[in-house]
């Protein structure tokens, strides 16, 4: 008996990075995944690939910031899956501009897919949940530019950080339907594993000759001195999906090699 035997998981961004690594962890403690991307073929590899292990899987495409495109998905993917117990939040994307050079389109556009998407899903997968009186769990991914802000990179740290906040607003609103609301903290990710899932998946991506040594300044500034991978994250998603964490609610946990808890003057000797 797997951990999360009989239950369905649905991911928003099932891209071969993080959001595929989720999805394949849930997957491995035994929940059937409806997986949501943006670009189909990201939606239906991770799918296709999740069938080959032997759950059951659904893609489908969805604009997150769409309400009524939101609101279709969620009804779809019910209907399909017999109901939703788990929600991952993790739609989104990168878009490295500061407050000088950001055009507010721009930034009205990454702060919508980031925090729109997280409200409109957790709108109506809550709304089913409580309907069909499931004692469900909800997991919004943040980052540690959240934690602690990122220069250049304005509104992908300041949508993280209100969806900290969100996590615990929709966990003291939802706790009385039995509803478990946290978030799990990534930070820079090992990219050598999503280069391996697209393989897996058969989507063709090219593989940085340097892709070692591009992620060398975040690797070396972490204390553990090594990069957490999106089965990381996966891992302990499937945690705090599970029964193991059912009086664990409102609550961030940081899957970060020790980056947000680093004293700002310390720096790791590699020796």
């Amino acid at each position: 008996m797997k951990k999360l035997d009989n239950r369905v998981a649905l991911v928003t961004g099932t891209s071969p990075n993080i959001g595929g690594g989720i999805a394949e962890g849930l997957a491995e403690a035994g929940a059937d995944v409806v997986c949501i991307d943006s670009r189909i073929e990201h939606a239906e590899a991770c799918a296709t690939y999740l069938e080959s292990t032997g759950v059951r899987a659904w893609a489908f495409a969805c604009d997150v910031t769409n309400a009524d495109e939101v609101a279709e998905t969620v009804r779809q993917a019910t209907q399909a899956s017999g109901g939703i117990d788990v929600l991952v939040n993790n739609a989104a994307y990168f878009n490295r501009k500061g407050v000088l050079d950001m055009p507010v389109d721009e930034w009205r556009a990454q702060v919508d897919v980031i925090l729109t998407g997280a409200f409109l899903f957790t709108q109506h997968v809550a709304r089913n949940m409580i309907e069909r009186d499931c004692a469900g769990s909800i997991i919004n991914i943040i980052s540690t530019a959240g934690h602690q802000g990122e220069p250049r990179n304005v509104a992908y740290s300041t949508a993280k950080s209100g969806l900290m906040n969100f996590t615990r607003s929709c966990a003291m609103e939802l706790a009385e339907h039995g509803i478990r609301v946290n978030s799990l903290t990534p930070t820079a990710t090992d990219p050598a594993e999503s280069f391996d899932r697209a393989e897996r998946w058969g989507i063709g991506r090219e593989r940085p000759a340097n892709l070692g040594n591009a992620m060398r300044p975040f690797r070396d500034g972490i204390p553990m001195q090594k990069l957490p991978r999106p089965s990381d994250y996966g891992g302990v998603a499937a945690f705090l999906a599970s029964d193991d964490a059912s009086m664990i609610t409102g609550e961030d946990l940081r899957v970060d090699g020790g980056a947000v808890a680093r004293y700002w003057a310390w720096t790791p000797d590699p020796s």
